[in-house]
């Protein structure tokens, strides 16, 4: 291995080497569990650390570090699920050795393979990994700094955070908002034109919270189906028979289908809603935010004062940090912000202004660039694998791969049946029968294509609804 002749040493009776602890923690930067398995984890990636290195006791690394042993356990753990790491009684914790046969363990009789693998890795909610997100430390630092804290005075968007997000902004709008997270956004957004028994316009498929929003109303949802470019100008055409009070959609990173509306089907769109006597509010939620890959200034170039822009961050630096920020034409905009006063009134000034440190800090902006790569690599991984399988996925965007698969329980079942649980596609569904698939999260998925192969060879059974035996 090159790079540590001064942290190895023999192991005796196995061929492997063990890593000093100080070794490996000259090589960490940060002293939290996060950073800890991401430099391990590279270092595994890179060939430094080959496959059977030991690595130093969780006491002797916390010591080096000047850290607790529940810190490195915790980053342990992060990489043990990744299937990076094996950890044995007398051997210790080394670096895991690639298999040798089947993509994963399989009993001696040929049978299916081990549940062991994926038991432990989200493949169902589609939330960001934690190990992606940037650090909150100096920008939660820099939000309590702010000025005015704990003012009575009603902060609805502080001025430090509307001079980070206008710039970023897909149209210019009337007025602004902070909220807590994108469901609340989408949420009150839908509140503040739809009441119980309207109609309101939404993709079809769409993301299962907007769905969920729209059921809390009462409202009745319209579907609009889609293509890849985005909703389908005619089906929009039809669905604004039902004189619907809102067009929901999602501009970019679209959940489950992964992709972003181009400019022109957004154009299009928006000539079908400026024909006279059409006066439906349009609700942009762009839930993924600066995570998504593409831009897209969607229908509010074109219509800024009939459209309700809702951006969640939540993906993007954490779920702590409950941030979205909402525009709108200002009717609309005090009716959200109306609504919201029934629960917290206003977003807390500490988190909006740390928002704005992390959309202006060049560290969290490259931290941000690099997680989306990662995402990239990940969903690519296990889409090129679905494929050479037969299976047929599209999906640019996003951390969700949607799944065409012959039943939707049955797949489901058969893949929990190995210990792979992901998530249903019926809830992104208004109602109308529709082709059946499941969802598959990638933010989770390990980096190396072998196990990533197994999985989509898992999928492909229980695509066709085949048996492990006629599969293998």
């Amino acid at each position: 291995m090159q790079g540590m002749t001064a942290g190895e040493e023999s192991v005796a009776g196995e061929g492997s080497a063990v890593v000093s602890p100080e070794w490996l923690a000259e090589r960490v930067d940060k002293r939290t569990s996060r950073s800890i398995a991401d430099t391990i984890a590279e270092l595994i990636r890179e060939g430094t650390l080959a496959p059977g290195t030991r690595l130093p006791t969780v006491r002797a690394l916390a010591a080096a570090l000047g850290v607790s042993p529940a810190t490195v356990s915790e980053a342990w753990g992060v990489l043990r699920a990744d299937d990076l790491l094996d950890t044995g009684r007398r051997r210790g914790t080394a670096v895991r050795r690639p298999h040798t046969s089947a993509p994963s363990p399989a009993p001696a009789n040929g049978g299916p393979p081990s549940s062991a693998r994926w038991a432990g890795v989200d493949l169902a909610h589609g939330q960001p990994d934690p190990r992606l997100l940037p650090s909150l430390e100096a920008a939660v630092l820099a939000g309590a700094r702010g000025p005015r804290l704990n003012s009575f005075d009603k902060d609805y968007i502080t001025e430090r955070l509307l001079a980070a997000v206008a710039p970023t902004w897909p149209h210019q709008p009337q007025a602004w908002t902070v909220v807590a997270g994108g469901y609340e956004g989408s949420l009150l957004a839908c509140r503040s034109v739809a009441s119980a028994g309207d109609a309101v316009a939404v993709e079809e498929p769409t993301a299962p919270r907007l769905l969920d929003a729209l059921r809390r109303i009462g409202a009745r949802p319209v579907p609009v189906r889609c293509d890849a470019h985005g909703p389908l100008p005619k089906e929009l055409e039809r669905a604004l028979a039902d004189d619907p009070v809102a067009f929901v959609y999602q501009p970019r990173a679209h959940l489950p289908l992964g992709h972003a509306v181009t400019d022109q089907r957004a154009a299009d769109l928006a000539r079908v809603l400026s024909r006279p006597g059409v006066r439906t509010l349009v609700v942009e939620d762009d839930n993924s935010g600066p995570l998504a890959t593409a831009w897209a200034p969607g229908i509010g170039a074109h219509l800024p004062d009939r459209v309700v822009h809702v951006r969640s961050y939540c993906k993007t630096y954490g779920l702590d940090l409950r941030s979205c920020v909402v525009s709108g034409p200002v009717e609309q905009i005090d009716r959200i912000r109306a609504e919201h006063a029934h629960g917290m009134v206003w977003t807390s000034r500490i988190l909006q202004d740390a928002l704005a440190h992390l959309i202006e800090d060049p560290g969290a902006r490259r931290a941000v660039a690099a997680a989306r790569e990662r995402y990239a690599v990940r969903r690519g991984l296990l889409r090129d694998a679905l494929r050479e399988e037969g299976v047929d996925v599209r999906c640019e965007d996003g951390l969700v791969l949607w799944v065409p698969v012959a039943q939707e329980q049955s797949a489901l079942l058969h893949l929990a049946s190995y210990g792979v649980t992901v998530a249903p596609g019926s809830p992104c569904h208004s109602g109308t029968p529709v082709p059946a698939h499941v969802r598959i999260a990638i933010s989770r998925l390990p980096e190396r294509p072998a196990p990533v192969r197994e999985l989509a060879a898992l999928v492909s059974a229980a695509a066709t609804g085949a048996t492990w035996e006629e599969f293998d």
